[in-house]
């Protein structure tokens, strides 16, 4: 018999050993052994009849459980036995929870002792009520861009979305009665930080190595940093270089949106949150990286990403709100979605790198984009200015549109940076076209391209 997960040798008793007794209480159980070498050879013990009464006692006392102890003889020596069984609540030494993993004994702390208290208690972090919040201290916002999405991904219906925010809430199963769980708070408050420091997002564009050239974070509820980021990265951290196929405007950018929203959308749902440290997202010129704090399944590794696998949210109740509005699958295929859509795209298929508490995912940018200058391109000669320029700020006003669904005329306007009539002029030609169509009133509406 080997030292292994559940076996280990002490030569003699020290109290310091209740440690041992404590990891094996809270992983599998195990045994240990008092009066044998690191051969596994009895060596005896002194005065076993002093350590039979000691050690229960201390066990119960210092952990509070009850363990088998046992004096057994091999060779004419004495040693004794301990029998651990594992426990289903959280043991702990002297306010230390202790763990045992593989021959090594553990002090959990950090996210790892969030996550072991979860499991023990059946209470996922992000479960727990905070005191002092109500529905009505809630962001409109965020709420208004949740019900804008699941009306338009079709998750719920114009009769589901008519119900008071805190019919919604409990819905979803955000409320507990003693009040709001903290993934309420990270939906829907317009400042989460005031609770849960650092649930927002990083971005920054770097030039060679350390070289920060300008950054942003955006801050609010995670629908807001779902509706907003996306968006951000598109307009002022990407250049997307224009070709003319005729008279239409094409912007290729270095990077499939498709994958960089499911990436993000990923890092939102998977965070662990607790740790207090931002998503954060760095854009070079040939990659981006996205990373954010969490607790990977002890039993995956980077290939198992890559391959088809069954969903598991480290934070469900956050997953199942972005599932309804739309934003996510529930079939843990966000992955494989990234992959194809780099695969269309013709870009390098993502690559995963998974650290002890974090986890991070590099996008290769494509590597053929070539500008076409406006007067290379094919557009006809006779064409006036201003009729290309026309065509020009309604191909914009479709990209607008493609990117955000949702976004205002005054935000186009800004954007494109010409007046609110510009913009109405450009709208009602393209309703006309046949090319766009406007779903669902002024508060939950969508612009759609037909």
């Amino acid at each position: 018999m080997q030292e292994s997960q559940n076996i280990e040798w002490k030569e003699s008793w020290r109290d310091e050993y209740l440690k041992w007794i404590c990891g094996f209480a809270n992983a599998q159980g195990g045994r240990l052994y008092i009066g044998k070498n690191d051969n596994g050879t009895v060596v005896g013990v002194i005065d076993s009849k002093k350590l039979l009464e000691d050690i229960p006692n201390k066990i119960q006392m210092m952990l509070g459980i009850v363990a088998d102890v046992n004096l057994l003889s091999e060779d004419g020596g004495d040693y004794i036995e301990i029998i651990v069984n594992p426990s289903n609540f959280p043991v702990n030494y002297k306010g230390e929870y202790h763990y045992r993993s593989g021959s090594t004994k553990q002090h959990l702390r950090g996210i790892a002792l969030t996550n072991f208290l979860a499991s023990k208690t059946g209470i996922r972090w992000e479960d727990v009520p905070v005191i002092g919040v109500s529905v009505e201290d809630l962001d409109k916002d965020s709420f208004d861009i949740f019900r804008r999405e699941a009306l338009r991904s079709k998750r719920m219906t114009k009769a589901d979305l008519k119900m008071s925010n805190e019919e919604l809430l409990d819905s979803l199963g955000l409320i507990t009665e003693n009040g709001l769980k903290r993934a309420a708070i990270l939906l829907f408050h317009r400042n989460p930080e005031n609770w849960i420091p650092g649930c927002y997002t990083k971005i920054g564009k770097f030039g060679i190595g350390s070289d920060l050239q300008y950054q942003d974070e955006v801050h609010g509820s995670l629908f807001l940093q779902a509706d907003r980021v996306i968006e951000l990265i598109y307009l002022k951290y990407l250049k997307a270089p224009i070709t003319y196929d005729n008279m239409t405007r094409v912007e290729t950018y270095p990077f499939p949106k498709d994958a960089v929203r499911e990436a993000f959308y990923n890092a939102l749902i998977h965070s662990c949150w607790s740790s207090g440290i931002p998503i954060q997202i760095r854009i070079e010129d040939d990659a981006m990286y996205l990373s954010n704090d969490c607790v990977f399944p002890s039993d995956w590794t980077a290939e198992t990403l890559m391959r088809r696998h069954r969903s598991r949210p480290y934070n469900p109740r956050i997953a199942n709100a972005f599932f309804r509005a739309g934003y996510v699958e529930s079939w843990g295929r966000g992955i494989q979605k990234i992959c194809e859509s780099c695969e269309a795209y013709g870009t390098d298929p993502p690559k995963y790198m998974v650290h002890s508490e974090d986890i991070m995912v590099k996008l290769t940018a494509l590597s053929n984009i070539q500008t076409i200058d406006f007067k290379n391109s094919n557009v006809t000669k006779d064409v006036t200015k201003d009729v290309a320029k026309d065509v020009t700020i309604e191909s914009l006003i479709l990209s607008l549109i493609k990117a955000n669904g949702s976004i205002t005329t005054a935000e186009m306007a800004e954007q494109l940076d010409v007046n609110m009539r510009t913009i109405q002029r450009h709208l009602s030609s393209l309703k006309k076209k046949d090319i766009i169509m406007r779903k669902g009133g002024k508060r939950f509406g969508f612009w759609e391209i037909k």
